[in-house]
């Protein structure tokens, strides 16, 4: 997975295949998440995290930069910053958390990540994107 400016991953698509990878495609978002351009928001994040009261998490918590489950609260204050400029390792996260268990993934605010979980694990995704979507989940807990 790539991110940054969408005229430079067009053009990196073709050279990763090139490198060998199987596949590659564009995905549609609205900034340069997970690169070094979002450096200033990885500071302001530490910052604000730095003050933000925090306990061990009472379900395993995946770090993205990771592909791992952690549970110190300084590691995930750590792992929170480094995910706004370091590289999602998002299908290596699915797959660990698939490995453990885990057969239901809920995605908020886009329909992006359940086809790519059909591909990648034996889970079901369920997308939230409107506030009838959450009134339909709620009810379901």
């Amino acid at each position: 997975v790539l991110s940054g400016h969408r005229g430079a991953i067009e053009r990196a698509v073709p050279i990763c295949r090139a490198q060998g990878a199987n596949r590659g495609i564009v995905l549609p978002v609205s900034a340069p998440f997970h690169c070094p351009l979002m450096q200033p928001a990885a500071d302001a994040m530490a910052e604000a995290l730095a003050e933000a009261p925090m306990q061990t998490p009472l379900v395993p918590l995946y770090a993205n930069v990771l592909a791992a489950p952690i549970a110190d609260p300084a590691a995930v204050r750590a792992r929170l910053v480094e995910q706004v400029t370091g590289m999602v390792r998002w299908r290596e996260s699915v797959v660990a958390m698939a490995d453990a268990g885990v057969d239901q993934f809920v995605e908020f605010g886009a329909k992006v990540l359940g086809p790519m979980n059909k591909r990648t694990v034996e889970a079901d995704t369920i997308s939230i994107v409107t506030m009838a979507d959450i009134e339909t989940f709620a009810k379901t807990l």
